[in-house]
C-alpha cells in the first residue's frame, strides 16, 4: 500500500509542481516556446485551459496566471481526496465525515506548499550546477530568470565570499527549514 501512496504523492507532485511553474514563468513573462516551458505546457493544459473558461473576466485578464495557479490548487485538493479514500479504504477505524472533510484542504495545503518549497529546491539545484558546468546553457539564462527574483535580496544581504555567490546555498538551506517546520 506504501508504494500506491508514493506513486500518488509523486504524481501530484508533478502536476502541481507543473501548474506552479507555468505560473510563475507567466509572472516573469518567459517565452514557453523553450524548455521547461513546453514541458510545463504539455503537462498542464489539459487542466489549465477548462480552468481559464470559468475563470471572471478580471481574473482571466490579470497579469497573475489565475488559471494555472486554480489548477494547481485543483490537483491538490484531488489528491487530498483521494489520498483520503485511500486511507479510508484501508483503515478500520470510523472517522467523521466532517472531520474527514476538512482533512482534504489540509492535506492539500501541505502539498502545496511542499511543492513550492521543493521546487523551488529544484529549480537552485540546477541552477547552480549548470552556472558551475555548462555556464553558456541557453536553459541558464531562463533558470536565472526564474531564480533571480527569489536571490536577489540575498544577494544585497550577502556579498561574494572569494568570488563565490552563496546566496543560492543560503536560499536552499531557508527552504530546507521552511520543509523541517512544515512537517
Amino acid at each position: 500500500m506504501r508504494v500506491l501512496f508514493f506513486l500518488l504523492e509523486t504524481l501530484f507532485f508533478f502536476l502541481v509542481g507543473a501548474a506552479l511553474l507555468r505560473a510563475w514563468m507567466n509572472q516573469l513573462r518567459i517565452n514557453m516556446s523553450g524548455q521547461p516551458g513546453r514541458f510545463v505546457m504539455a503537462l498542464t493544459h489539459w487542466l489549465v485551459a477548462p480552468v481559464r473558461r470559468f475563470l471572471p473576466k478580471a481574473m482571466a485578464q490579470s497579469r497573475i496566471d489565475w488559471g494555472s495557479l486554480m489548477a494547481a490548487l485543483l490537483l491538490a485538493l484531488a489528491y487530498g481526496g483521494l489520498w483520503l479514500m485511500l486511507v479510508t479504504a484501508v483503515s478500520t477505524t470510523d472517522g467523521s465525515a466532517v472531520a474527514s472533510l476538512l482533512a482534504i484542504p489540509s492535506l492539500a495545503f501541505k502539498l502545496l506548499l511542499r511543492v513550492l518549497l521543493q521546487g523551488l529546491m529544484v529549480l537552485l539545484l540546477i541552477f547552480a550546477v549548470l552556472s558551475w558546468v555548462q555556464p553558456a546553457s541557453p536553459v541558464l539564462t531562463t533558470l536565472d530568470r526564474l531564480c533571480g527574483p527569489l536571490l536577489r535580496p540575498i544577494r544585497r544581504v550577502l556579498p561574494l565570499i572569494g568570488g563565490v555567490d552563496l546566496s543560492v546555498m543560503v536560499l536552499i538551506v531557508l527552504l530546507q527549514i521552511g520543509l523541517i517546520m512544515l512537517g
